[in-house]
């Protein structure tokens, strides 16, 4: 198990009594460390990885939507190596390249015996699995991005500008602050929140990041994407993001979601807005 603080472990408990009651914890060896993975469905389905966004929102953040992917598919949620949660990096064998990443997801699904699956990702995460399906498309089903990072467009200057508090000396104060404003006000799950809070005290190496996908390297996915983006994000401009990533993959469905913020999905849009459309995606409809 990764380093927990009192208060993180409580708040990730807290968290994770939202998931299905059949959940089960798992910890898949990697050259980069044990990974720790929320599971739940049923064994003999499909499998489906989910990857969280960056900061405190590990793995747990999914409750939300885990029931409903779980009819139909065995999901395997993942704390990220190196990231607040409970995956465990082996020393300083932590991802440090995109490559290192993309090693780290096929060692993973390896762990888990799934030659290929269904593969979704929030924010930062969506990043990290979109580059994975560029860099191995055969081990990636389908692919959904919930207000993806850095993959079609880059952030605001304003966002930037507001987390910069955060980033450079992170407090639960800050956190608070930063996610307020950037779902302007919207009430959040307050279990969820206070996890986001207890993990800004978290030691973890400093994130991977890289350029945006290459434009010549999306026109050559094969893959089929869903994009869904939320209508409030203030991390960058929803349409232009789904306009940029019509023009640039070859399958691609996109969606804005009305009255939805960046750090809002995918824990605070459990109805059927976003879960019917995830669900029907997946199964091909």
């Amino acid at each position: 198990m990764g380093y927990e603080s009192g208060a993180f472990r409580v708040a990730y408990e807290k968290v994770l009594a939202k998931w299905p009651a059949e959940r089960e914890a798992l910890t898949v060896a990697t050259p980069f460390g044990g990974t720790h993975v929320n599971a739940c469905g049923p064994r003999d389905a499909p499998p489906l990885l989910l990857l969280p966004g960056g900061g405190g929102a590990t793995s747990a953040s999914w409750y939300a939507q885990a029931a409903a992917l779980a009819r139909t598919r065995r999901v395997y949620a993942a704390d990220l190596i190196g990231a607040p949660g409970r995956s465990t990096p082996a020393g300083d064998r932590h991802p440090r390249t995109v490559a290192g990443l993309a090693a780290w997801l096929d060692a993973l699904l390896d762990g888990l015996g799934a030659a290929s699956a269904d593969v979704g990702g929030h924010s930062y995460g969506a990043w990290i699995a979109l580059h994975h399906a560029l860099r191995a498309p055969g081990r990636v089903r389908r692919l959904f991005l919930l207000d993806p990072t850095r993959c079609f467009a880059g952030f605001k200057a304003a966002y930037l500008l507001h987390a910069l508090p955060m980033l450079l000396r992170p407090t639960p104060r800050r956190v608070r602050a930063f996610l307020e404003w950037e779902t302007g006000g919207v009430p959040l799950d307050p279990d969820w929140l206070a996890l986001q809070e207890a993990a800004a005290g978290f030691p973890a190496p400093r994130p991977v990041t890289g350029p945006r996908p290459a434009p010549d390297a999306l026109r050559g996915l094969e893959v089929p994407v869903l994009l869904i983006l939320g209508e409030n994000s203030r991390v960058h401009g929803p349409r232009r993001v789904a306009g940029r990533a019509r023009a640039l993959l070859p399958h691609v469905e996109t969606a804005v979601l009305p009255g939805v913020s960046h750090h809002a999905l995918p824990q605070c849009a459990s109805d059927d807005a976003l879960a019917g459309r995830l669900t029907a995606f997946l199964n091909g409809s």
